[in-house]
C-alpha cells in the first residue's frame, strides 16, 4: 500500500523467466544442502526489492530519458523507466503506471551489470 493505493508487482515475460530459473537454481542447492550460494543471495535480494517497492513504487533511481534504453519504450512502450540496484551488481528495471486506486510496478528486465 502506498498512499492509500494498493501496488501490485507484476513480471515481464523475461524478468518472469529470470526469476524462475533462480528458484529452480536455489531449490536445486537446497536439496543438496547447499546453504549459501551467489543465486541464494540474488534471489533474497530480488524478493526484498519486490517487497520494498510494494510499499514504495518510487525507491528506484528514475533513468534519465536521454540514458533510456530503446528497448523499454519499444517494447514495454515505457517512457517512465526506474533502476534499483539488486546484489552482486544485478538490476531490476520496472515502470510505474496506475489510476486512481492502483500503482502497478512492472518488472521489465532483471540482469547483471555485464548485459549492459
Amino acid at each position: 500500500m502506498y498512499k492509500n493505493k494498493e501496488v501490485s508487482i507484476k513480471l515481464s515475460e523475461e524478468a518472469n523467466d529470470v526469476y524462475e530459473e533462480l528458484n529452480k537454481l536455489v531449490g536445486e542447492e537446497k536439496r543438496k544442502e547447499i546453504n549459501s550460494s551467489f543465486h541464494q543471495t540474488l534471489l533474497r535480494s530480488i524478493k526484498r526489492v519486490k517487497e520494498l517497492l510494494k510499499n514504495n513504487p518510487f525507491a528506484g533511481d528514475q533513468v534519465q530519458r536521454r540514458q533510456l534504453p530503446k528497448k523499454y519504450l519499444k517494447e514495454y512502450d515505457a517512457d517512465n523507466v526506474w533502476r534499483i540496484e539488486l546484489a552482486n551488481r544485478w538490476r531490476l528495471i520496472y515502470t510505474i503506471t496506475g489510476n486512481k486506486v492502483e500503482i502497478i510496478t512492472f518488472v521489465m528486465d532483471i540482469f547483471n551489470h555485464k548485459k549492459l
